[in-house]
């Protein structure tokens, strides 16, 4: 399907792997041009590479988004090279495994400022170029975790509950500007975050075995797929979704059930 993006600018935050990279990949087949960053640049570089070799622009940053500073640059560079920017994808974020009574003030802050402040720094500099867009759109990762409490996910739960009540506000505050802001609610996804749950939470149990614990808490009784997510991204990036702003809508195949 084409979703009518061919030429429009994103940028994609956390894009080195998993969904990040996989929503790079499914807006480059659409025509947009990327600006995408991450912590490490190694891996970005090689995202970028494939990125080219699809025919579009694609500009690589390294940026921690927990500091302004480099946000700021970040934003500077993409006006740099492509003059505008139509499509901002909030996907950043890592799981800080722990419960209340085991978190320290330093793990939940640094959690808070990875989570909630990388949005809204991301978005409060992405706005002069989104205003200057005929198509604005900001798009929030966000976990269902926070909706609903999974043991051992204290941080995730409060502070995501928090992107939520941020996708409302701002999807509100923006709405005269024609800026439409979205969240995208994942549950348990097959990427690298996964493993790295093994690795703290069950290192003595094969992978196999602990993927196949963990999909029963789905009631699909699988893991998705970041691909699975990423066609999201692209839908709400287009104008097909143009009467849609301030949802939250889950990919978790029915995980975090709520009403």
């Amino acid at each position: 399907m084409d979703l009518g993006l061919k030429g429009r600018v994103a940028l994609v935050t956390g894009a080195s792997m998993g969904i990040g990279e996989a929503a790079v990949y499914e807006l480059a087949a659409e025509g947009c041009d990327l600006g995408i960053c991450a912590r490490n640049l190694e891996p970005l570089n090689k995202v970028r590479e494939r990125v080219l070799a699809r025919g579009v622009r694609c500009v690589a940053v390294r940026c921690d988004i927990r500091k302004a500073g480099e946000i700021t640059a970040m934003f500077d560079e993409i006006k740099r090279a492509f003059g505008r920017l139509d499509i901002l994808v909030n996907n950043a974020g890592a799981a800080t495994p722990g419960a209340f009574a085991s978190l320290s003030d330093d793990q939940l802050v640094a959690d808070y400022e990875l989570k909630i402040m990388g949005q809204v720094r991301c978005t409060r500099a992405a706005l002069p170029l989104l205003e200057k867009s005929p198509s604005p759109r900001v798009i929030n990762v966000n976990a269902v975790a926070g909706r609903v409490y999974i043991p051992g996910l204290f941080a995730t739960t409060v502070h995501r509950a928090g992107c939520y009540a941020l996708n409302k506000a701002l999807a509100w505050e923006l709405a005269e500007k024609k800026i439409l802001v979205n969240s995208i609610n994942i549950g348990l996804v097959h990427t690298n975050q996964i493993e790295r749950m093994h690795a703290q939470r069950a290192a003595d149990v094969p992978f196999e075995k602990f993927m196949e614990r963990a999909a029963q808490a789905v009631p699909l009784k699988r893991l998705g797929e970041p691909h699975e997510v990423s066609g999201l991204i692209a839908f709400l990036a287009s104008d097909r979704a143009g009467f849609i702003t301030g949802a939250s809508i889950d990919v978790a195949g029915g995980q975090g059930v709520h009403v």
